[in-house]
């Protein structure tokens, strides 16, 4: 059996629920999808324990991740309004990545590389573009790849959640 944990979203329309299976061996994290490939996405709490006791997975609700995307948003649409915790773009980073690695069509996340490995590493060390550092740790490139990121993983989380309340 599975284990199932409950990956909540925050968004400005509704919190909705979404099921993470993390990668057994070689396999990547991802997320639930139906038979379509669709997005599987729940607002009641209860649904997510009924999808997966239905799917022979085992709930595990202890420490259940929540990602704000309204605040990955604003940082998006507004970088110089001031800083966003590092732990938030990097819970973003990880999110779209196995978002996208769940979804069999859609646009997928700029290619990696060193600019993009490099300006997530600075994230997971804790260290956030801060838009009044100057000339601070962060080069204009690893900003700009962090952005193009954040960006393409938005509009790939948007067309998910629409196809999902669409259907």
């Amino acid at each position: 059996m599975a284990d199932c944990y409950p990956y909540r979203i925050v968004t400005a329309e509704g919190d909705l629920t979404l099921v993470w299976r993390p990668g057994e061996g070689d396999a990547r994290d991802e997320f639930a999808v139906d038979g379509l490939g669709e997005l599987l996405a729940f607002h009641d709490p209860a649904d997510v324990r009924e999808h997966c006791d239905r799917t022979g997975g085992v709930l595990v609700p202890e420490g259940e991740a929540i990602l704000d995307l309204e605040g990955v948003r604003r940082w998006a649409e507004h970088p110089g309004l001031g800083p966003v915790p590092a732990g938030l773009l990097l819970d973003a980073w990880n999110f779209f990545d196995d978002l996208s690695h769940s979804l069999r069509a859609g646009p997928q996340l700029p290619s990696r590389g060193p600019v993009p490995d490099s300006a997530y590493e600075k994230l997971f060390g804790g260290d956030a573009p801060e838009p009044d550092a100057g000339g601070g740790a962060w080069t204009a490139e690893e900003t700009a790849a962090l952005h193009a990121l954040v960006r393409a993983g938005l509009d790939l989380w948007e067309r998910a959640a629409h196809r999902t309340a669409a259907g």
